[in-house]
């Protein structure tokens, strides 16, 4: 199921949003947490979907409520997470998954930015890359708010990857992960700039 969905929105996203996709050499072949901005109810298969491999993805329990929704995003790879709280079930299944190999796809803000600027990351990023011993990928989304609103039907979106991030020890205190987390969002903010820049000069 997950490759029949992937390779559906490889279609839509391609010939119907024109979507460009860039970076994608810094997924690294092992574990691995992609670190993305979170602006549209359709990042997780954006950023799912320009993955070249397949993805988990940290996931609000809400979602779950519902029986179909939960058991559908359950199957692509999603499982849930308890938001405000040090949810150890959750973490449990993000560091196995990790340490595995897999890659994990975290939106650190911990909800959808309404206006689009970036937010300030929830705990949690820096802890599972020390705990697991992988890099953080940031990511950047650009674009996907924009889909059916404000007078915009069928816009051209883009995803950006950054360079890996690989934090140096296995320990820290609250206060040094946060300034790593806060390290992840400066880069997605780069990268952020940067998109807005090109897009620019295209104009």
């Amino acid at each position: 199921m997950y490759e029949l969905l992937r390779m559906f929105f490889t279609i839509l996203f391609s010939i119907v949003f024109r979507w460009r996709i860039s970076g994608v050499e810094n997924i690294p072949a092992g574990g691995a947490i992609i670190a993305a901005n979170h602006i549209s109810l359709w990042d997780p298969p954006v950023v799912g979907t320009a993955i070249p491999r397949r993805a988990h993805f940290m996931a609000k329990e809400e979602l779950f409520a519902n029986p179909v929704f939960g058991w559908l995003i359950s199957k692509l790879g999603a499982f849930p997470v308890r938001r405000g709280a040090a949810d150890r079930t959750a973490i449990k299944t993000a560091l196995t998954l990790l340490k595995n190999g897999s890659i994990l796809v975290i939106f650190p803000e911990g909800t959808r930015s309404k206006d689009g600027k970036l937010g300030a990351p929830e705990a949690g990023l820096a802890l599972l890359a020390l705990k697991a011993g992988v890099p953080v990928i940031p990511a950047a989304v650009i674009g996907t708010n924009k889909i059916f609103r404000d007078g915009h039907v069928l816009p051209k979106f883009c995803i950006r990857f950054g360079k890996p991030i690989l934090f140096g020890c296995d320990t820290a205190g609250k206060e040094s992960m946060g300034k790593m987390s806060a390290q992840v969002m400066t880069e997605i903010s780069h990268l952020l700039e940067e998109a807005d820049t090109s897009i620019t000069k295209q104009v």
